[in-house]
């Protein structure tokens, strides 16, 4: 099962899976793209793949939708949370409203939709949450205070969630990533320059998805990507004076 499945590394991931021979439910709020990604799934796989409009917001359609899902298909044995958006703007500026929209969607609405496949999990003794978080989930930069906010918070719940889950066979996957080439910074960055800016720093999302699903039914705890920016995150924790210095300066994209 995918969010966010109708574009970026949600999208690719599905590709991959499929390459792999998954049977796939694939979640979006864009139906019709759902549709075409549904065609060529199939086409890859030789199994089926369902599809599901899902607003991952909204917590009333995340209550009808999911028991509806795991009734038609069955057991999940893998639950990939990459539904997410951000914006880059100082903190001062950004609406309030606009806060509360990302949180629904990057921590509340993924939180709501694990909870109810992890009990799934629980009673079939085994499975993998994999969440797609961020490299800003450890290293937040200006322009990014309530996106990174929100990564925090899942790489926390993440963190907190693999210990309560090992029990019961279930692993837990962070997926902590640099800027990559999708969708995602159409909305986030409102200049169009950010991407352009980092040159070799940009991530590929097919290539992420390929790793994601190498991982995919492992005990493997997190994937960060690039390694470079994994690098300066451990640096960060040793020396936050200096890496608050390079953020203003030298990482001082956005």
């Amino acid at each position: 099962m995918i969010t966010g499945a109708s574009s970026g590394l949600g999208e690719q991931v599905a590709y991959a899976a499929a390459e792999q021979g998954a049977t796939l439910v694939l979640l979006a709020r864009r139906i019709q793209r759902l549709q075409q990604i549904k065609i060529d799934c199939e086409e890859l796989s030789g199994e089926p793949v369902f599809i599901y409009h899902l607003d991952i917001g909204s917590g009333e359609q995340i209550a009808t939708i999911l028991p509806q899902i795991c009734q038609e298909v069955g057991n999940i044995d893998i639950l990939v949370n990459s539904a997410g958006f951000g914006l880059f703007r100082e903190a001062l500026d950004i609406p309030m409203e606009l806060t509360k929209d990302m949180f629904k969607v990057n921590v509340l609405g993924l939180i709501e939709i694990t909870k109810i496949v992890a009990k799934r999990m629980k009673n079939q003794r085994g499975g993998q949450i994999i969440n797609i978080a961020s490299q800003a989930s450890k290293m937040a930069t200006s322009k990014s205070s309530v996106y990174a906010a929100t990564k925090f918070a899942v790489r926390g719940y993440s963190n907190a969630l693999r210990l309560e889950l090992h029990p019961f066979g279930i692993n837990v996957l962070t997926v902590n990533t640099g800027p990559m080439r999708t969708d995602f910074s159409l909305v986030a960055d409102e200049t169009g320059e950010y991407l352009n800016s980092l040159g070799r720093w940009v991530l590929e999302p097919k290539q992420v998805a390929k790793r994601v699903v190498r991982y995919m039914l492992t005990t493997k705890r997190e994937i960060n990507l690039p390694i470079m920016m994994e690098v300066g995150a451990r640096l960060y924790d040793l020396f936050p004076t200096v890496g608050d210095y390079l953020a203003r300066t030298k990482f001082a994209r956005k």
